[in-house]
């Protein structure tokens, strides 16, 4: 019988506690680990680690893997009879990763897995048809006059910020560096909704943030919430007075009258 040697996921405890294993064929450690070191080849079979009921007429015997690269994994040989007075015979043998095995983690798509950031030069990542922060835009029209309008006010493309995405983006860009709540913002002498370098955005996110046109400002370039605040305020004033106190008396001490 050919014994196919794969990776799969490890038999949970529960799977084992369904009902006791067939006393005949868990006694048969010798034929399981036989079948296993056949497929283990040169590396040595470990120590029998437990046995796990399949059914009534199968079991799986588990012992230790030395096979590099497998630290805590095991070998999983499931045995089975078709009848008590049949013979035992090797259904399968695997290698299994153990409670204390190191195991990739669940495979998540490419996608899914892309951070703010990670975007490089010349990468490409299309969104889903379905992405939920888009909606569909303007049809377009043969008329030059409708699509300079249609362009004016944002509806000149395929698919435009959805109400979610608009939520989405105020959500994060509040949360950010350049939010109300940021380090900066609760240092500032005043907040970018006064400031003559602020440059509200168009839309209806435009109530709340802005783009920032200060070269000094470490918001500059970004866009800003209305809230946010830094030093290189617009009307920031810093007093030029003197911090030493002056008292309203000064008495010339060069000169003493003495009285005789």
């Amino acid at each position: 019988m050919r014994h196919n040697r794969r990776v799969t996921a490890t038999p949970t405890r529960e799977h084992a506690d369904e009902q006791s294993p067939n006393p005949v064929l868990a006694s048969v450690v010798e034929l399981a680990r036989a079948a296993a070191q056949q497929e283990a080849g040169d590396e040595p079979v470990g120590a029998h680690a437990g046995i796990l009921a399949e059914d009534e007429a199968s079991v799986t015997h588990l012992f230790d893997a030395a096979h590099p690269g497998y630290d805590g994994w095991r070998w999983a040989v499931t045995i089975a009879t078709v009848a008590p007075e049949e013979p035992v015979t090797v259904s399968e043998v695997v290698l299994l990763p153990g409670p204390q095995s190191l195991v990739a983690p669940d495979w998540v798509p490419w996608g899914e897995r892309v951070r703010a950031g990670d975007l490089g030069v010349g990468d490409l990542l299309p969104t889903a048809p379905d992405d939920t922060r888009l909606a569909p835009g303007y049809l377009a029209s043969d008329d030059p006059a409708v699509e300079e309008v249609a362009r004016e006010v944002g509806l000149g493309r395929v698919r435009v910020l959805s109400r979610f995405g608009r939520q989405d983006s105020a959500k994060r860009w509040e949360g950010g560096e350049f939010g109300p709540r940021s380090d900066m913002a609760r240092s500032a002498p005043a907040n970018c909704g006064t400031c003559g370098f602020y440059q509200q955005i168009a839309g209806s996110l435009g109530a709340a943030f802005g783009v920032c046109a200060n070269e000094i400002a470490p918001a500059d370039g970004h866009v800003v919430n209305v809230g946010y605040g830094c030093g290189a305020h617009s009307e920031a004033e810093v007093d030029t007075g003197s911090q030493v106190p002056v008292a309203e008396l000064v008495y010339d001490d060069s000169e003493l009258e003495i009285e005789s």
